[in-house]
């Protein structure tokens, strides 16, 4: 029997993966166990990547959800890793519009339901690749079980859950911080936005003792309070007392806030929250009332406090010239810096100016659905690996504000709310007439000039104030029905992972799933709203163990980014020295919860102890030509009946203490305890000193019978990590039943 003088990762990798989806072992087991009973169970559900994405170096840590199925499938559970593929709405869109941008192109040329076709096309036309990328990482998914994020279950999921949450009063409307652009009448992500550095006016005004600063004088009518440091000894008596609002007859509080800079300016802040993110965030933080000041179509819009009335209505650019006089003659301006320089957030299609303002947006109470999960992990019925994320979700938990849970784009699954429009008059919509003319204002007013059905038509985006009415349905309601444009958030969806991926017959055996394991960074906006909905909508939380991925980074510990040149691409890393080099580059060496550095270098290394494996099976090969043993990949008790030597009995109780090891390992999530040790074990024990002794063994009959127990058994141990070369090599030795990818796994 001859091998290759080396593992040639690409003459074997496509036809064992193959041969691995033919024989139907990604597929989980209706066979009985040994004991005549029905396998147990062992599900995982795949962390959906985005359907239109290409692999990237983190994406190569999903290797955890394999190494956790193939090890569970080797011990005789019916494993079932189930795959997804997510819609990744703002992202995805904005991945679309970057191409119309190139076309010369832009969304704001659509009107919405013509955008969601473009957009479902352009992500049906480029998806796919990334399970065929996941492929080639050997991943044992069940690919005929995958599931996308806007499959019609999933949005039946969404429509059943957000009824239910109306129906019991989770649901209300509120106000919502976006970037709005008043000039196309849209808000948009912080992926859309510009950041535009230049020169502007910075406005020094007294509020009564203080003075702030900024250089938008025009939302001050918008302002209720002053922000200053806790620890800024300067205004350390102020706290708590009001000061005097320029140009309006209002008082507003001092409050006391760590988001103040005190080396910026004064050290003393104006807080608007409904115009800036930051204000936004110490207004619920402080309580503090929301006052719109502008509106969607660039005007002032003043509350009744103020001096200077004739401000209300104007463009905010003359508002502001306006605002600065009255101001001036008011004696509130302190001093004036003529070039103060900074950042100004710009839209990406007209490139004017931003404006933050709030719009409303619908909200998910909390209150009552974070208690059950703080329980489930207080009592152990859901374990977070590695242990000390446990009480970052339990942080989080009890810091965790109402959920927004619509976004303004138009790729995603719509909020299924209908609104009447004679008896909404004031909702604010954005269409394309007859014409293809952008039109904006309130709809009571555009169909004085416009037809129901015109506006319908080429409905792009609609806002509809907080208390406005409306109806949950699925289909449109009888009479002048406008259905939300907003669509929910990402999360809002996938957050019901564990409810669409499996089958109801699945349900009473598989739920909860075993093992979540996913990325860090999304503890707290994914994990913790699985656990959420899981156990609102069935009563248990949706998993048994959650483990959290490392990150992945350049060979320094720095984070890859394209500005820093260290992007890493893993399929070139594949091409070159194989999947498993790959893959086992992640795992070894690296602690659980680090940071997993990537490196031409380690991948090398591990494709040289593919080549190690390898050879070691062409040695026992060669030295076993013209032998007639009869090898056995089980054999255990014959092995004790031979005449073991000292260093027999020394490799076997090394291999062992290394089983115990990786399987005490394994279980606890300890990927790369387990995977240093069967590296150590099969490189330092087993071919650095057992091999060296069987070449002058004369007893070879022996020796070579505990090699192939030892080297058979590694193979096992091993296969997790790096299924090809060693699939590759059970296939090349005597004695070897069937396929690794379905053998026993070594017990302790």
């Amino acid at each position: 029997m001859t091998m290759e003088p080396r593992f040639e990762h690409n003459k074997v990798e496509n036809d064992l993966y193959k041969a691995w989806e033919e024989a139907g072992v990604f597929k989980p087991s209706n066979a009985k166990a040994t004991d005549g009973k029905p396998k147990k169970p062992y599900t995982i559900l795949m962390p959906p990547p985005n359907a239109n994405a290409s692999l990237h170096a983190g994406h190569g840590m999903y290797t955890v959800d394999d190494i956790l199925i193939r090890y569970k499938r080797m011990q005789g559970y019916s494993a079932l890793w189930v795959p997804g593929l997510d819609h990744a709405g703002f992202e995805t869109q904005f991945v679309y519009e970057k191409q119309l941008a190139k076309e010369g192109r832009s969304r704001l040329e659509f009107d919405r339901q013509t955008l969601y076709d473009n957009v479902y096309k352009f992500v049906k036309d480029n998806s796919g690749q990334i399970i065929e990328q996941f492929r080639r990482l050997g991943f044992s998914a069940d690919w005929s079980r995958t599931v996308f994020t806007l499959d019609p279950h999933v949005l039946e999921r969404a429509f059943t859950t957000f009824s239910k949450m109306v129906v019991e009063k989770l649901i209300y409307r509120s106000d919502y911080l976006v970037n709005y652009c008043t000039n196309c009448g849209t808000s948009l992500a912080e992926l859309e936005i510009l950041h535009d550095e230049r020169e502007d006016k910075l406005y020094f005004l007294k509020y009564g003792p203080v003075t702030v600063a900024t250089v938008r004088p025009e939302t001050l009518f918008g302002d209720t309070a002053v922000a200053v440091h806790p620890k800024d000894k300067r205004y350390a008596k102020l706290v708590g007392t009001m000061v005097p609002l320029p140009l309006t007859t209002r008082m507003i509080p001092i409050v006391a806030d760590e988001m103040v800079d005190v080396e910026f300016a004064t050290g003393a802040v104006k807080i608007t929250p409904a115009h800036d993110q930051n204000d936004f965030e110490a207004g619920k933080r402080h309580n503090l009332e929301m006052i719109k000041v502008i509106n969607q179509m660039g005007r002032m819009t003043l509350p009744k406090d103020v001096t200077t009335p004739e401000i209300d209505g104007m463009k905010v650019k003359a508002a502001r010239e306006k605002t600065v006089e009255a101001l001036q003659a008011a004696g509130a301006i302190d001093k004036i810096d003529e070039h103060y320089l900074h950042a100004v957030t710009v839209c990406y299609k007209c490139k004017r100016d931003m404006e933050p303002m709030t719009v409303p947006n619908w909200y998910i109470k909390v209150e009552t659905l974070k208690p059950p999960v703080v329980a489930a992990i207080k009592t152990g019925k859901t374990k977070i690996f590695p242990a000390r994320y446990e009480k970052h979700l339990l942080d989080w938990m009890e810091i965790m504000h109402d959920w927004p849970i619509s976004r303004q784009v138009a790729w995603g699954i719509r909020i299924p709310a209908w609104y009447d429009v004679l008896k909404n008059p004031t909702i604010y919509a954005t269409f394309l007439d007859a014409q293809h003319n952008s039109v904006s204002g309130e709809v009571g007013e555009l169909l004085e000039k416009h037809s129901f059905s015109e506006i319908e038509t080429g409905l792009q985006t609609i806002s509809a104030p907080k208390d406005a009415t409306y109806v949950v349905s699925k289909n449109k309601p009888d009479g002048q029905f406008l259905q939300e444009t907003d669509t929910f958030d990402t999360w809002f969806s996938s957050g019901q992972w564990p409810l669409v991926t499996l089958k109801d017959d699945e349900n009473a055996t598989r739920h909860p799933t075993d093992t979540m394991a996913t990325m860090v960074d999304i503890l707290r906006i994914w994990v913790s709203r699985m656990m959420m909905f899981g156990i609102y909508l069935n009563g248990e939380t949706p998993f048994k163990n959650v483990y959290l991925w490392s990150k992945v980074t350049d060979s320094k510990g720095a984070k890859m980014s394209k500005s820093k040149g260290n992007v890493v691409n893993p399929l070139i890393l594949v091409d070159k020295y194989g999947a498993d080099a790959f893959r086992m580059s992640l795992i070894f060496g690296n602690g659980d919860g680090d940071k997993v550095p990537l490196s031409d270098d380690k991948v090398r290394a591990m494709r040289n102890f593919a080549n190690k494996i390898w050879n070691m099976a062409r040695f026992f090969l060669m030295m076993n030509e013209d032998k007639n043993i009869e090898y056995q990949t089980s054999a255990t008790s014959e092995i004790e009946k031979l005449a073991l030597v000292d260093i027999d009995k020394e490799i076997l109780g090394k291999l062992a203490e290394t089983v115990k090891v990786v399987n005490n390992s394994l279980e606890k999530f300890r990927f790369g305890e387990a995977a240093d040790a069967i590296y150590h074990f099969m490189w330092d024990e087993v071919a650095a000193i057992y091999i060296e002794s069987i070449k002058d063994r004369e007893d070879k009959d022996v020796a070579l019978t505990v090699f192939y127990h030892v080297f058979t058994t590694s193979l096992k141990l091993l296969h997790p990590f790096m299924p090809f070369v060693t699939e590759a090599v059970w296939k090349e030795l005597p004695g070897t039943e069937g396929m690794l990818v379905t053998a026993e796994y070594p017990t302790n």
